[in-house]
């Protein structure tokens, strides 16, 4: 170098402005959503296309679409609590049925609708499903994230969207409500969250029978971070939470059972008019074993098979060693459809909520997408294929109750 003399650069001018300036195809490449939007937007995707099915299947069978999705079986008595409050009761081949068996909180968010929207009972219902769905969907996607990563997320809100019986999500029935309210309960929980998870807890158990499996997964999750700490350091927020957990469902059946004369009984009783009892899988086992021997309908052998694989599932599940809260919640909802008499058909919906269950199943479709992308196309693609066409089937032609 020269003293005295400024280096010049042999670099022209245009290079060096551009190894300061990023490429311009690498600055036009848009910015990927997130996740979540995402995995809410397969879900919608799915349940669009089964709603798409539903109706075509509905014109072609001469039915209204709209009644098929708005007022299908246990709708119906829905809608009547939302319209004229609870007293309808029925005598039918199963007993009695008193309208006192289907929890307050959907009929109630129907009735406060109609009073705000101009809208009638069947579109307030679907309204609140559909929406309760997509909050659900969320509540899915982010306890699958936390545990084991966004991809695991998506695929548990795509394999819920898709299991055989999803298209309840699509109709005015009280499964999504569960489910958006438990999973974010049991998000609650793996965040600390205590308190949300307590009141989030007792909302569930307003919502459905089953909703008690909130409950008692949030109970089960603070006495293990008692004993855990052992007794010392415990947040003051977990007893509070705990306290909160059981209330809703308590609450109503206790007020069930007030209005029949008998506190403690009444909810139970009503229950039993309905054909419904507790006989650990007794009555269960007897049809099933019937209709193997005597032959059936196919939606009981379809209810077999979902029942059979669910048992599975949760034994998966239990290898994978996931979160208490998260197992005492499965199992839960799972003994109670598994030893619930009465309704056979209908317990492949009960187990809708139960979504863990499907996390190994998710974690092994993110696994098989990233080595054999294909071959994680043709599993979607049947899955999708057998919710579509067998939940129209159900919904549209089937002769037992949802």
């Amino acid at each position: 170098m020269v003293p005295g003399v400024t280096p010049v650069s042999t670099v022209p001018a245009q290079a060096q402005e551009g190894a300061r300036r990023p490429p311009a195809r690498a600055r036009s490449v848009p910015e990927r959503p997130p996740a979540i939007v995402l995995a809410l937007g397969v879900f919608l995707a799915a349940r669009l296309i089964g709603v798409a099915v539903v109706v075509a299947l509905a014109q072609g069978a001469g039915r209204d679409p709209f009644d098929v999705l708005a007022r299908s079986w246990d709708s119906l008595w829905y809608l009547g609590i939302a319209e004229d409050g609870y007293g309808r009761v029925k005598h039918a081949w199963f007993g009695v049925a008193n309208d006192l068996a289907f929890f307050p909180l959907y009929p109630g968010l129907v009735r406060a609708l109609t009073e705000i929207l101009p809208i009638g009972g069947g579109a307030a219902g679907l309204l609140v499903s559909w929406t309760a769905a997509g909050a659900a969907a969320c509540g899915l996607y982010a306890i699958g994230a936390r545990l084991y990563g966004r991809g695991t997320g998506v695929a548990l809100v795509l394999l819920w969207g898709l299991l055989p019986h999803s298209v309840v999500l699509s109709l005015a029935y009280t499964e999504p409500l569960l489910t958006a309210f438990a999973a974010w309960s049991l998000y609650a929980v793996l965040t600390g969250r205590w308190v949300w998870a307590g009141a989030l807890a007792a909302l569930a158990g307003v919502s459905r029978p089953n909703g008690m499996a909130v409950a008692a997964a949030v109970l089960a999750a603070a006495a293990y971070e008692v004993i855990r700490r052992r007794g010392r350091d415990v947040p003051g927020g977990l007893w509070a939470g705990a306290a909160l957990a059981p209330l809703g469902w308590c609450g109503y059946v206790l007020w069930v059972g007030v209005r029949t004369g008998d506190p403690l009984g009444g909810y139970f009783a009503v229950q039993r008019g309905w054909g419904s009892t507790y006989d650990f899988g007794v009555g269960a086992w007897r049809f099933a074993g019937e209709q193997l021997m005597k032959g059936g309908r196919f939606e009981y052998a379809m209810a077999m098979v979902v029942v059979a694989v669910t048992v599975v599932l949760f034994a998966l599940l239990l290898a994978d060693r996931p979160p208490l809260v998260l197992l005492v919640y499965a199992g839960v909802l799972l003994l109670i459809a598994v030893g619930g008499s009465g309704f056979f058909a209908c317990k492949p919906r009960f187990l809708l909520p139960a979504f863990p269950l499907l996390l190994p199943a998710a974690r092994a479709l993110v696994r098989t997408a990233r080595a054999r992308p294909w071959h994680a196309t043709v599993v979607v693609a049947a899955l999708a294929g057998l919710s579509f066409f067998y939940g129209a089937f159900l919904v549209v032609h089937g002769r037992t109750s949802l």
